[in-house]
């Protein structure tokens, strides 16, 4: 704590000489916090104030935003009425749904839809860090994230000082001018600080109407985990090689290559085949270096010409090694990377490409 105490008293006199300001020029408090804070924002980057000032915008903001929140009474909540809570109940997943298709338009991953958007819809940087927890990670899960929490933290405090200018420029009164600050900026923080800036009552709504948003991270982290694991349970349903029921029925489809006194000892290679021409073929790669293997039959390349590919549930894993595993249609021919097992699914050239 001591250590801390240089940023801490930082902060408390950023705080101080804020509502001083405030006071004396007849002037929104957050708006002087922040320019004073952007003019000291030198000592954030290094010296001793540092953890304090670290402490101050983590832990200290939340509690000061959960004692803001004790003020608010159910009454209130039921002052804003059914229409105004349905409504923003409704925001949410389509804001979420508008930022899946922006990312389909813009050849982006569904993913990174769901994140971006659960992001702008929730509550800013804190909905984008639950909502990553329960999204199946992949190599550009850190860059997404950070994009996300870094995007929506700046435009959510660039909508702190410009939508109360908009609110005042339409008019609204303090109720509605709260309903449009905390349906619309994305962090509880600078809601607070857009709504308390322009009044108390402005403030008061504003932060019932955010709440609720924020109420709705629970539901949605439950459904994006949920749809996850259930997309990855349907890839498993559609490849019925993975539901043989027994052991004779295994064996009976069960083929190794890779054998004989010219075989690789670090690679296994074996096929269980299907219906209808398809197969999977697994390569479980011991060595230290990448291995490459062509199943032959009668001096034939097995699968030349097929429509092979890692399997989707290996394709939308998290190991980015095993997804740089590639198979040569002209050649028939299978790589694999180092220490690696890899399960491919072959189809006949007439199937369907499904994801």
């Amino acid at each position: 704590m001591r250590a801390a105490f240089p940023g801490l008293a930082v902060s408390a006199t950023i705080a101080v000489a804020a509502m001083f300001l405030s006071e004396h020029y007849h002037a929104s408090a957050m708006l002087f916090a922040l320019l004073l804070g952007m003019s000291l924002n030198f000592l954030s980057q290094e010296g001793k104030c540092v953890e304090g000032i670290q402490l101050s915008a983590t832990t200290v903001l939340r509690v000061g935003i959960a004692l803001l929140g004790l003020r608010i009474s159910l009454a209130q909540v039921a002052d804003l009425g059914l229409a105004t809570a349905g409504l923003i109940a409704l925001s949410v997943p389509v804001t979420i749904g508008i930022g899946v298709a922006l990312a389909r338009l813009c050849a982006l991953e569904t993913r990174f839809g769901v994140l971006t958007g659960g992001a702008v819809a929730i509550c800013g940087a804190s909905a984008a860090l639950a909502i990553a927890a329960v999204l199946p990670r992949h190599p550009d899960s850190d860059r997404d994230t950070s994009f996300a929490v870094i995007g929506v933290t700046a435009l959510s405090t660039i909508a702190m000082i410009a939508y109360p200018i908009v609110v005042a420029s339409l008019g609204l009164d303090s109720r509605n001018a709260g309903v449009f600050l905390g349906g619309t900026i994305h962090d509880v923080a600078q809601v607070v600080g857009a709504g308390y800036g322009m009044s108390k009552e402005t403030g008061d709504t504003a932060t019932i109407v955010k709440l609720l948003r924020v109420a709705m991270l629970l539901p949605v982290v439950v459904l994006v985990s949920f749809a996850t694991h259930w997309r990855s349970a349907i890839d498993r349903r559609n490849t019925p090689l993975l539901n043989l029921g027994s052991a004779p029925e295994i064996l009976g489809r069960l083929k190794f290559y890779n054998t004989g006194p010219a075989q690789n000892p670090a690679l296994i290679v074996m096929t269980i085949t299907g219906e209808k021409g398809r197969a999977l073929v697994v390569l479980i790669n011991a060595d230290k270096v990448a291995a490459s293997f062509a199943p032959q039959t009668a001096g034939r390349a097995v699968f030349a010409g097929t429509k092979t590919r890692l399997h989707a549930v290996q394709r939308r894993g998290a190991d980015p090694v095993v997804r740089s595993a590639t198979f040569d249609m002209s050649t028939g021919t299978f790589s694999v990377p180092a220490r690696t097992a890899a399960v491919f699914e072959v189809r006949k050239l007439d199937d369907d490409d499904r994801d």
